[in-house]
């Protein structure tokens, strides 16, 4: 085995890459279609993500009201996305290419770096570093399956997870 082989074996699944962002895998795939406009089907543990994240009782209820129905559309070419989520509160824009760090705010408004990276040809997972302050170490991934998106929110231990299914 090479070292550089025997390199990647060694990392975990969301670090292995065979480029930039790119899944470690042999052959030519397809990367998901991510673009369209997404509607709120599920979600789980919101709440104590916002608690993890410190935000207080008022707070999170008028969080976990406005966020209750968000409106998702996201613009994909090729490894560069756009992806705007709009509730009644509150509304946000990223744009990001894979393997490039961008700048972004957690779920409670904190101002980060990220990394967004292909963790397989299906899922994002995206790391986020504090600008400043402390704080649990916070995530995303988004993920398609099927005809749905899986997007999660993690803070140290504490998952969120929200389930999409394309807008008609």
């Amino acid at each position: 085995m090479d070292g550089e082989k025997e390199r990647k074996e060694r990392q975990p699944r969301s670090q292995r890459t065979g480029g930039v962002g790119r899944p470690a895998h042999n052959g030519t795939r397809e990367m998901a279609e991510f673009s369209g406009t997404w509607k709120m089907k599920s979600s789980e543990n919101f709440d104590e993500l916002l608690k993890a994240l410190g935000v207080n009782a008022m707070l999170r209820k008028v969080a976990g009201a406005a966020a209750s129905k968000p409106h998702v559309e996201i613009k994909q070419s090729g490894d560069h996305f756009y992806i705007k989520t709009s509730t009644t509160v509150r509304t946000t824009e990223i744009n990001f290419t894979i393997g490039e760090e961008f700048s972004e705010e957690t779920v409670d408004g904190r101002k980060c770096k990220s990394l967004a990276t292909w963790e397989t040809e299906h899922k994002i997972y995206c790391k986020q570093t504090l600008l400043s302050g402390n704080g649990p170490k916070t995530f995303w991934s988004r993920e398609l399956k099927g005809d749905e998106l899986i997007l999660i929110f993690g803070a140290d231990d504490v998952i969120c997870t929200r389930i999409y299914v394309r807008a008609q």
